[in-house]
């Protein structure tokens, strides 16, 4: 791999194809694969993977909000995307690029009912969202029998899909709230689906779902952050090949003396001589101000240089002086070897928070 000359993204879509493989490898044969794109697909980039993913036939997408699935159908995504989370202002543009919204409340079923009848449209394809545990979005159970008066009261709309999300999937100490989530929803759909008349696509398994619990995997299954290279434990990350490595380049390097400070606020003061480098990358590409006082290091030539004094917000200062070193060297933030987990297990946060972060003033670099 060339050697940064600037702060870069490194995608590495090999190592996408590798995490996609896996994950249908560990799926019962005959379901569907949905990729979750959302948040410039983790913070790398939502059309660039979607297009990847979908050469591979991956089966669904899935994103948070209606302008990131008009992205995509701009950029050449023909399989059916998924919206998460619309809002009713955008159901004309979601229904002219042909989405799929997720209805979870009546107020938005019924809003979605009536853009959908004025758009004069039939049987257009919905997704019910039920929830069994997460808490955030989601019909009720009891829910049951008024969807399916209003489902049977309109042909404007159809559903094709009936799903509810796991809240903790990946700790295997909550097992038992885990099972009875998978319980529940088998029950709503045991409850729901003769009362429909027609079987719609059942979908419950995030990554952490798909591992662990196979019983669970319906007919499709969700992938987002599996995708992206994390299996959310120490043992299955070996399997995963995280496809984003974070680099920038020294800047400057100082001498600074004993008493002097570094940065803003003089949130680092020196005890001894020490050498820092200076690296073009801040908290408006995402590396947060909570990093630095002994949170964080970036990897330079094999070596750590722990992050020092507050972060700016276009450069973090680095403490260089047992690292060999110079001006324009490269300075990894995160990569393969010194994952973004590791980096966000430093300021106590998750890999999603560091990954999804990244500007998009970063450049993106893809390995193919």
């Amino acid at each position: 791999m060339p050697k940064a000359q600037e702060t870069i993204l490194e995608i590495d879509l090999k190592a996408l194809k590798h995490n996609f493989e896996y994950l249908k490898s560990k799926t019962k044969q005959g379901t569907k694969i949905l990729g979750v794109v959302k948040a410039f697909a983790y913070g790398s980039d939502a059309n660039e993977i979607a297009y990847y993913l979908q050469n591979l036939n991956i089966d669904y997408f899935a994103v948070a909000y209606v302008h990131e699935g008009i992205s995509l159908r701009n950029f050449g995504i023909a399989k059916p995307i998924l919206v998460l989370h619309p809002q009713a202002i955008n159901f004309k543009l979601l229904i002219k690029h042909c989405l799929e919204p997720s209805l979870y409340n009546s107020k938005i079923l019924n809003e979605f009912i009536k853009i959908a009848s004025e758009e004069n449209q039939s049987n257009y394809p919905i997704h019910i969202k039920f929830n069994t545990g997460l808490n955030r979005l989601g019909f009720d159970a009891n829910d049951i029998d008024y969807l399916i008066d209003k489902l049977k009261n309109t042909s404007s709309i159809k559903v094709a899909s009936i799903f509810s999300h796991l809240a903790a999937s990946e700790d295997l100490n909550e097992k038992a709230f885990t099972l009875n989530q998978i319980q529940s929803f088998k029950n709503i759909t045991e409850n729901i689906i003769p009362k429909l008349g027609y079987k719609p696509m059942l979908h419950l398994c995030n990554t952490s779902g798909i591992l662990n619990y196979p019983e669970a995997h319906f007919d499709m299954v969700r992938t987002g952050i599996g995708l992206y290279g994390f299996g959310n434990s120490e043992k299955e990350n070996t399997h995963f090949k995280p496809i984003g490595t974070l680099k920038t380049v020294i800047s400057q390097i100082h001498t600074i003396e004993k008493g002097d400070s570094v940065g803003y606020n003089r949130a680092y003061k020196t005890e001894n001589q020490i050498k820092t480098a200076t690296l073009p990358i801040g908290h408006a590409d995402g590396i947060g101000r909570q990093y630095g006082k002994g949170k964080g290091f970036v990897t330079i030539n094999g070596q750590k240089a722990p992050i020092i004094g507050n972060v700016c917000m276009d450069m973090i200062m680095v403490n260089v002086t047992n690292v060999d070193c110079k001006e324009g060297d490269e300075a990894i933030v995160f990569d393969k070897n010194y994952t973004a987990e590791e980096l966000a297990e430093t300021a106590g946060t998750i890999s999603y928070e560091i990954i999804t972060g990244i500007s998009q003033r970063v450049k993106r670099v893809y390995l193919k």
